[in-house]
């Protein structure tokens, strides 16, 4: 289970410190345990105490043209050096915006940037400036996204592939929002499981087409099955779809064993049944050749 975690949210921390399962580590969203000395950061160094932690953020907003919200980062930063862990990382997402003359507003969302020069260079700049605070590479993780820009001028792929190169930063790639964007960009057709294997494929290209130097981590989740015509939601509510399993499955001999970590934001089910999904992963890791 060395490279296999789940991402830990509180109604699982009491039976997690109960049990002290077996796995290689946990992930938690760093802005829920920013108070230095709240209850939640309490919790933290407890599970900190067995398992090493994983900080994955969602309000840098990378990709802002606005900047970066310096007391969000140094929030970021000293609960990083509080807690020391193993990868800290963001997304590839824009959230902070000016509306009115000087007036910067904080989206509480991930939103799609544009795949531009324009774009590519402020994240670029933002993420050098992350790491040169945190003393450490970040991770940027791949979006769902639920619309496009019409200035797009890279192909995703490149665009994160030329980050990392330029950067040294690692991608964290979430296969589920990879299966959710083909099924809502490439519009497969059948019944939904002939459309969940059709937007597998796609995936799969999309994660072809990455280095696999790049990659730091892996993210599965589940999403909802789609019926026909409507908008599939990246919602982390089910365990993870067979179609997610199958691109992981494509991308281990080809990226080799990478830490792998399931998500389960919502509807969340008891403890035992998150663990079996992680010692799904681990088994699929333990039963695939490493890349030649």
């Amino acid at each position: 289970m060395d490279w296999v975690g789940v991402g830990l949210r509180g109604p699982h921390i009491e039976p997690w410190l109960s049990q002290r399962p077996a796995m290689g580590f946990v992930e938690v969203h760093a802005e829920n345990y920013f108070l230095p000395d709240g209850g939640a950061r309490h919790w933290l160094h407890a599970v900190r105490e067995h398992h090493p932690i994983s900080l994955h953020a969602v309000g840098l907003g990378l990709g802002s043209a606005a900047g970066l919200d310096a007391r969000h980062l140094a929030q970021l930063a000293e609960l990083s050096q509080a807690i020391d862990p193993i990868r800290v990382s963001d997304h590839a997402c824009f959230c902070r915006a000016q509306v009115t003359g000087a007036l910067t507003v904080h989206g509480a969302d991930l939103l799609p940037i544009a795949f531009t020069d324009a774009s590519w260079r402020i994240m670029a700049g933002h993420i050098a400036h992350v790491q040169d605070t945190l003393r450490r590479p970040l991770l940027i993780e791949n979006l769902s996204a639920y619309l496009r820009h019409a200035d797009d001028a890279w192909e995703e792929t490149d665009f994160l592939n030329q980050l990392c190169q330029h950067t040294g930063c690692q991608l964290l790639v979430d296969l589920n929002n990879l299966v959710v964007n083909a099924l809502n960009w490439s519009h497969p057709h059948g019944d939904a499981d002939d459309r969940e294997a059709a937007a597998a494929q796609v995936a799969c290209q999309w994660a072809d087409r990455i280095d696999p130097a790049h990659v730091g981590q892996i993210h599965l989740a589940g999403h909802r099955q789609p019926q026909a015509h409507q908008l599939v939601i990246d919602d982390h509510s089910q365990a993870v779809n067979p179609s997610v399993w199958a691109v992981y499955q494509h991308v281990l001999p080809r990226w080799g064993a990478r830490p792998t970590l399931v998500e389960w934001d919502v509807d969340l089910p008891p403890l035992d049944v998150l663990l079996a999904q992680a010692h799904t992963a681990a088994h699929l890791v333990a039963n695939t050749a490493a890349p030649a």
